[in-house]
């Protein structure tokens, strides 16, 4: 058996070969076959990875703007409305809603509506309106009327748009107190809109603590947490609404009572986040680099808001979106029942509260109309919801 061995010209050029290492930092994604899609979508984040994703899903895209657009029309309820939210015009009670026209008689004279004539129906003991084509009533843009306080502060009485002088504006119909329905639904999207924001961060704060503590720590802290939530979600929840509205005394100012119903909604819808933050950490506190931050001495309440929450920070907005429509369901019910908001606050379970009576919605049908935006809002939240879960989905 012979070994066979290099040539020592062959030994000699292998030693004189020269070796050299290139100085500049490893790139992986500098290779020249990397297109430049490719490299943008490499060299991408989480988020934008999200934004991405979700500008695809066109029904979300959509969702969001409206969504956006309601949140900002609160910013300027008192702007936007024609009229003040209290403002009763007695003349007109239960008035029916008014259309907008732009030609009269052929010819284009600018946005205006029909002025009313009404009787008195004996029978029915009820005023009928009559829509007046001669009496033309041309609307105002940008003009002053009604007083308001802007957010309670600063006074005005600048309006978006404003009926003829001596006319009327009821797109939407009136009430039993001769109150435009438009402007009370702008003013009630204030408190409506809001109280699903303000009872998410509460929802929030308490699901992410109450779970992040459960799946951080395991053991018998996380068995009195899981047993806590199985009471809580035992209990049917429009009763136990029902019982913890009416503990609210009825001495209470709009303002405290607002705010009890957002903590009540709040400390009940909380479980589930609470459960789905519990199995993300179980599931991640084994990782590598959360064992690495325990070694290099971070604090549990570190590791949980630094390494473990950002994880699925993508899975809590998309659990956000979808929770926000429940805690405006759940005010709209209660104000519905009236065991909510009361007089003279204004949200859209307070106006429904006076579509109650069956007698009242057959003659006057228009005061249905604040469920309209109510079933926008969950629709749209739903939409942006399932586009905000596909988009988190690194699978998809």
């Amino acid at each position: 058996m012979s070994v066979e061995t290099a040539s020592p010209p062959a030994a000699a050029a292998a030693e004189r070969l020269p070796h050299y290492v290139s100085p500049q930092p490893f790139d992986p994604y500098s290779a020249e076959e990397m297109t430049p899609q490719q490299e943008r979508y490499y060299m991408a984040s989480q988020w934008r990875m999200m934004w991405w994703k979700l500008k695809r899903h066109r029904i979300a895209v959509a969702s969001g703007v409206i969504l956006l657009a309601m949140y900002l029309s609160i910013t300027v309820s008192e702007f936007l409305a024609p009229y003040d939210y209290q403002s009763r015009h007695s003349d007109f009670i239960y008035a029916p809603p008014q259309g907008i026209h732009l030609f009269h008689d052929g010819r284009l004279i600018g946005p205006y509506v029909a002025g009313f004539d009404y009787h008195l129906d004996m029978r029915d003991l009820r005023r009928v309106y009559t829509p007046n084509l001669r009496k033309i009533e041309k609307l105002r843009f940008l003009c002053h009327g009604d007083h308001y306080s802007f957010w309670g502060l600063v006074p005005g009485d600048l309006h978006l748009v404003c009926p003829a002088e001596g006319g009327t504006l009821f797109l939407l119909g009136t009430d039993r107190l001769g109150r435009d329905l438009l402007s009370r639904i702008l003013y009630g999207a204030r408190i409506s809109l809001t109280i699903g924001l303000v009872g998410v961060a509460v929802s929030f704060t308490l699901g992410i603590v109450i779970g992040g503590i459960a799946g951080y720590y395991g053991g018998w802290v996380d068995i009195l947490i899981q047993r806590l939530i199985e009471i809580i979600q035992s209990f049917p929840h429009l009763p136990l609404w029902m019982a913890l509205s009416a503990i609210l005394p009825v001495t209470w100012s709009p303002l405290l009572v607002y705010f009890g119903i957002t903590i009540i909604l709040g400390l009940i819808e909380w479980t589930h986040l609470g459960r789905a933050v519990r199995s993300k950490l179980l599931a991640l506190r084994e990782e590598d680099f959360c064992t690495a931050a325990l070694l290099m001495g971070a604090k549990p309440a570190r590791i949980i808001g630094r390494h473990l929450l950002p994880s699925f920070m993508s899975h809590l907005i998309a659990t956000a979106t979808l929770t926000i429509p429940s805690m405006i369901l759940g005010e709209t019910a209660l104000s519905f029942l009236g065991l909510g908001l009361r007089p003279p606050i204004t949200s859209w379970g307070v106006l429904l509260n006076e579509a109650q009576n069956i007698n009242v919605v057959a003659l006057y049908p228009w005061l249905m109309l604040p469920v309209v935006p109510v079933i926008v809002m969950v629709l749209a939240f739903n939409f942006l919801g399932d586009g905000l879960r596909d988009a988190a989905d690194p699978y998809r």
